[in-house]
């Protein structure tokens, strides 16, 4: 969706606390909790109504979105578009140098076309792939001498 104009930042008029996301829980303040005070990503937002779910992300003057039903995304579509002046550009494609397949087996991101690009624009078009860009045959080895640190923290 293509927004010709619009103001769709808007300020924070309630209380919002933000809690700690589930799986990166610091064990050192369990209980934490912030007081959200401005919008931190304005550009990012979620809706849940029921067991559905809507995600809307908005980049300059492009909104995409998608969600768990499709009432709940055409709901959104038709809104959207009866207060601001929008073009629906259809099933997304490209967004932000990335391509975005979707289907039935689920939605999936990568970047081949960039990819070809780049090599084409350094003569190596006719390069052949390899399985891997690293070699196989190094070991890591673990630090003996290095501070253990908790995965779910970072």
């Amino acid at each position: 969706m293509d927004v010709k104009s619009a103001f769709l930042n808007g300020f924070i008029e309630e209380e919002v606390y933000v809690r700690q996301p589930p799986g990166f829980d610091s064990a050192k303040f369990p209980d934490r909790v912030y007081k959200l005070r401005k919008a931190l990503n304005k550009t990012l937002f979620l809706l849940s109504r029921g067991g559905d779910t809507l995600i809307v992300q908005i980049y300059v003057d492009d909104i995409i979105f998608g969600g768990s039903s499709h009432a709940l995304v055409s709901s959104f579509a038709e809104q959207m578009s009866s207060e601001f002046e929008m073009s629906l550009m259809g099933e997304l494609q490209f967004f932000l140098g990335l391509q975005i397949k979707q289907g039935l087996e689920g939605t999936f991101v990568h970047q081949a076309k960039y990819t070809r690009d780049i090599l084409k624009k350094f003569n190596m078009g006719d390069s052949k792939p390899m399985t891997t860009s690293m070699s196989t045959n190094t070991a890591l080895d673990a630090d003996e001498d290095g501070e253990a640190v908790d995965q779910k923290e970072f």
